[in-house]
């Protein structure tokens, strides 16, 4: 179906409220064609301004400017799907990865529009939301359960992996997203594009990933009938972790097992990191030396020891990933040694190493292993039943 075409079947076309607000894009108000791009956009309602940067809207829409540039006149394709089957996703990148905060009044700004949308280089599709919050703007994206599937199995893998992997990272991306909308009680968003939930990146999916979703259309992995909190990283590292030991909860489902892996970038790794950068990350000053304290039962780094000129603090492997940057500090599963004005961590593995490998599922995939056997090793004792919405 072509985006924004309202002779389409299944769409109508509605024409919104006279939005209570002005547009400038780089100091001039908007131009009155269907296609129009701006840098820094700024939104003033009622004399209060919004940023957004780099926007651009592309979208077939009739646009009227009247006195004191008041937008209006702006129409809106509005698809026939259930919201049922919809999922909510909270647009964060490296520019902006504020969420609302858990008791946070957000007011929408304007209708609800649908179309594409460029947000700092990055193509959405379905509809959009901006909703205004005390501490600035949250833009929201709502699209098909199945569309949300595929975009995030082209963020989190390749295209040219193994069928079976596809279809594996399908089931579990799908699980992970019916587990986190049915938990969360957040009543503007279900999960975040980052990943702090998963990867989502918007766009059109590749014609391989399309197949794997569409051949496990629905599929999701439960454990006494109920949706598992599937969770799954890149690389383990020759095993996976315990969620106590990452999360502090167990779950039946989620055991530490063997996970081959060596075709994986991150298989082993090195990183040197100066002092100050450490020192900084951790608003730490007079750093002398870092050393592990203690191990989880798998082995990973659970607790270090910072020697500072005024005394010597303890801090969890799991926070210092998050402060230093999960890229900077890729896994757990590391050693270290103090280089002169450097510290030198070596280590294997990339991400908190809790669930389905990847690139294990890849390997697996490669050996003959269908997709539900992949799920099995990784997820003992569930099942997969067909998600139904709600």
């Amino acid at each position: 179906m072509e985006r924004g075409n309202s002779d389409v079947k299944g769409t109508r076309p509605l024409q919104a409220e006279i939005l209570r607000m002005y547009l400038f894009g780089d100091g001039k108000v908007c131009k009155k064609d269907s296609k129009f791009k701006m840098e820094n956009l700024k939104i003033v309602e009622f004399m209060k301004e919004y940023r957004i940067q780099n926007i651009e809207f592309r979208r077939k829409a009739r646009l009227a400017l009247i006195p004191f540039f008041i937008l209006t006149s702006v129409f809106c394709f509005l698809s026939s799907v259930s919201s049922a089957d919809t999922i909510k996703v909270l647009i964060l990148d490296e520019n902006n990865t504020r969420i609302p905060e858990k008791n946070e009044q957000l007011e929408k700004i304007g209708t609800r529009m649908k179309g594409d949308l460029l947000i700092s280089g990055i193509h959405y599709t379905g509809e959009i939301e901006v909703w205004k919050g005390q501490n600035g703007l949250y833009v929201i994206n709502e699209i098909p359960f199945e569309d949300y599937v595929k975009s995030v199995l082209m963020a989190e893998v390749g295209t040219n992996w193994e069928m079976e992997a596809l279809k594996a990272q399908a089931v579990v991306s799908r699980t992970y997203a019916v587990y986190q909308k049915n938990a969360n009680g957040n009543p503007y968003y279900h999960l975040t594009s980052s990943v702090l939930h998963q990867a989502y990146r918007g766009g059109s999916a590749d014609a391989r990933i399309a197949y794997a979703v569409e051949k496990t259309s629905g599929e999701i992995l439960t454990f006494n009938n109920k949706p598992i909190e599937a969770f799954y990283h890149s690389t383990a590292g020759e095993r996976t972790e315990l969620p106590e030991e990452v999360f502090g909860k167990s779950y039946p489902y989620l055991k530490s097992v063997e996970a081959s892996c060596e075709t994986s970038p991150y298989w082993v790794w090195e990183r040197k990191m100066p002092v100050s950068e450490v020192e900084r990350s951790l608003n730490l000053s007079g750093v002398k030396n870092i050393t592990i304290k203690s191990l989880t039962t798998t082995g990973r780094v659970k607790e270090l020891s910072i020697n500072t000129d005024s005394g010597q603090d303890t801090i969890k492997a799991t926070e210092l990933r998050k402060l230093l940057g999960w890229q900077k500090l890729p896994s757990t599963n590391f050693s270290l040694v103090r280089d002169g004005d450097s510290i030198i961590f070596e280590g294997k593995g990339y991400g908190h190493g809790v669930g389905l490998c990847q690139w294990s599922a890849l390997e697996m995939a490669k050996k003959g292993k269908s997709y539900r056997e992949i799920l099995s090793f990784f997820y003992p004792g569930t099942e997969i039943h067909l998600y139904e919405g709600r």
